[in-house]
């Protein structure tokens, strides 16, 4: 038997945006609400539910009695929880929504374990481990990617995190050792770097995360999506209707989702060491050491609960390409098609 369903209320398009998309107010909004991390409490079979009422509106039907407020609350889960591109359920971890528990730990960590070496390597590779599932769960679902390839990103961004990571570590503690020591007009040029670097605090080394952080997502990123740049992606006009793949398309939504996800890790990881440099001064935290890490964590998510929806709002999800822009051949293709009438192409960027 099948339950009786009614009529979606007129002028009820499930799929419009809440906010005004082209203002990053409106963005803001948008990820505000799905990225919001009580959603990853939510039960598998409720998230079920939820996509079952969203693609039963987008068809015309709900059960009777749904009300918008109900129904704009089942999209709000279901972007919380499923591809853009090609609706299947996406796993917890790499949800924008498990960015704020699990990124605060993470980062928390990261910040907190950054004397040594053995401590370094291991929160850069479990940062860059999760940072891989984040960025093939996010991909453009269009472009499948192999295994081996997964292996590859995977290897060169914690490779490049490491390098950066460990080594301005030790670069950091070789200037604070004195390796400068011939300081101003005897010191040799070879050597000035690491004599201008002795004058630098101790608060350097706790920013040596956020520089591994960075030069990590600018591997991690494109090396994890690379078929979209070797294949395209597909473009469409303004009204969805397909236009071709384009590489370029692929290489402007890859460096904003960079760009993104830099400015995403960098208050916290910029801002929260030198809060925690001026707290170790005091007596009382001295005596509770034993606490920096889990307050260095809270602290963290304080940080992403807001800049986790505030990157991803930086640019517009669905990107746009002026037809100028594009490929010869594709822009050929589209003004032979449709002349003059196809100004800019447009193509979901991703997270």
């Amino acid at each position: 038997t099948h339950t009786k369903m009614a009529t979606v209320p007129l002028g009820f398009n499930i799929d419009a945006p809440r906010w005004d998309q082209s203002t990053f107010g409106g963005r803001l909004k948008h990820f505000l609400n799905i990225t919001d991390p009580r959603t990853v409490l939510v039960p598998e079979e409720e998230l079920d539910r939820a996509k079952a009422l969203v693609e039963g509106c987008r068809a015309g039907l709900v059960p009777p009695g749904s009300s918008q407020e109900q129904l704009l609350y089942a999209k709000k889960l279901y972007d919380s929880a499923f591809h853009p591109d090609s609706g299947e359920k996406m796993n917890l971890i790499g949800r924008m929504s498990f960015q704020v528990p699990g990124g605060m730990a993470i980062t928390g960590c990261m910040l907190q374990f950054y004397r040594t070496v053995p401590a370094v390597v291991f929160w850069q590779w479990v940062n860059q481990s999760f940072n891989a599932i984040v960025n093939y769960t996010n991909r453009n679902a269009a472009s499948p990617i192999s295994l081996s390839q997964i292996g590859v990103a995977y290897v060169t961004a914690t490779g490049a995190a490491l390098a950066t990571a460990v080594g301005l570590n030790l670069y950091t503690k070789v200037c604070q050792a004195g390796l400068g020591g011939q300081l101003g007009a005897s010191c040799p040029p070879v050597l000035m770097p690491a004599c201008l670097l002795q004058r630098a605090p101790p608060l350097l080394a706790r920013w040596v995360p956020f520089a591994a952080v960075a030069a990590a997502n600018c591997v991690n990123i494109p090396m994890m999506r690379q078929q979209e740049i070797i294949n395209g992606i597909t473009v469409t006009d303004g009204d969805n209707n397909e236009l071709g793949r384009s590489r370029r398309a692929a290489v402007k939504g890859i460096a904003q989702v960079v760009v993104s996800r830099i400015t995403m890790a960098a208050p916290g990881m910029i801002i929260l060491p030198i809060i925690m440099e001026q707290l170790e001064k005091f007596t009382f935290m001295q005596r509770i050491r034993v606490l920096h890490g889990p307050l260095q964590v809270l602290l963290c998510g304080g940080f992403l609960l807001f800049m986790v929806p505030a990157a991803c709002a930086l640019f517009p999800q669905r990107c746009s390409l002026s037809l100028a822009d594009l490929e010869l051949e594709l822009r050929d293709s589209i003004v032979a098609k449709h002349g003059d009438k196809v100004p800019y192409v447009y193509f979901n960027k991703g997270l």
